[in-house]
């Protein structure tokens, strides 16, 4: 521990007063506050330090700022999360709205991320780069499904369902073509805060470039948000007809990837959307 603050000490150039031993605050003599995640060795922090720096640089929404990262840490400036005031959802679902018209030239990203606990795979063939459809289901479904597989979640309704939807995600997603935007990827109520100044700041993301869809039917897990942040993405960036047909097939990527990370008790919810396409 002393050799790590002593670390951080020379990355920010002054005594260090307080330092968490895993995740937390970390304060310095003149005030200043940063926080702190660290855990074994893995790329997972690399990932998340891109994941941020490539939000922030689209300018449309607030990302936690990157100091340091390593293979088994990331410091970031704190952010002083407060309650969400009046106004606070709609500047939010516009500044989304502005986010996802950020776009690059093909599907994916420059590399594999991670979804929670699970690798997120985001390099794409040659045949996915700009076909969303195939992207979708390779990158997205796909992997998952062989995933629950090697896990023994592949029940036969299970297998039975994928088999089903495999066969129609032409059709289901026929019509809804759209630029690659700029995802934060995992955007739930637990992946912002609200600073001072109640505005929005993103954490924890699994970026890649992709249809905002996939997004906006992300944000409706989980409790999803108020009316409000909708009606203001809608009216900033109004999404195609035919969304409310296809946001179940982008929330089923999210519930196998709960069903993979935390077992059985996401199985009915998985089961459920997949009938919603026979």
């Amino acid at each position: 521990m002393n050799h790590r603050i002593t670390f951080f000490e020379s990355v920010l150039g002054e005594k260090i007063i307080v330092f968490p031993s895993h995740r937390g605050c970390v304060r310095t003599e003149s005030g200043r506050v940063y926080f702190f995640k660290s855990g074994p060795e893995s790329r997972t922090f690399r990932c998340e330090a891109r994941g941020l720096q490539e939000l922030a640089s689209a300018g449309a929404i607030r990302a936690a700022d990157v100091v340091s990262v390593g293979d088994d840490y990331i410091l970031t400036c704190h952010v002083d999360d407060t309650r969400p005031r009046n106004g606070f959802f709609e500047q939010f679902g516009r500044a989304l709205a502005q986010l996802h018209r950020h776009t690059a030239a093909s599907f994916g990203f420059c590399e594999n991320n991670f979804i929670g606990a699970n690798r997120q795979m985001n390099v794409p063939s040659e045949t996915e780069r700009n076909d969303w459809t195939t992207f979708y289901f390779n990158k997205r479904l796909l992997y998952q499904f062989r995933l629950a597989e090697r896990r023994g979640y592949a029940i036969p309704e299970l297998r039975k369902g994928f088999a089903r939807l495999e066969s129609k995600i032409e059709s289901i997603l026929k019509g809804s073509d759209d630029l690659p935007a700029l995802l934060h990827g995992d955007l739930w109520s637990g992946n912002f805060l609200c600073d001072p100044l109640n505005r929005p700041v993103l954490i924890d993301p699994a970026v890649y470039y992709g249809h905002r869809e996939a997004e906006l039917a992300m944000t409706t897990l989980f409790g999803g948000f108020p009316q409000e942040f909708y009606d203001a993405y809608s009216e900033a960036f109004p999404l195609k007809p035919g969304y409310d047909y296809r946001r179940d097939v982008y929330t089923l990527y999210h519930v196998l990837n709960h069903l993979n990370i935390f077992g059985e008790a996401y199985m009915h919810e998985a089961l459920s959307l997949l009938k919603r396409y026979e």
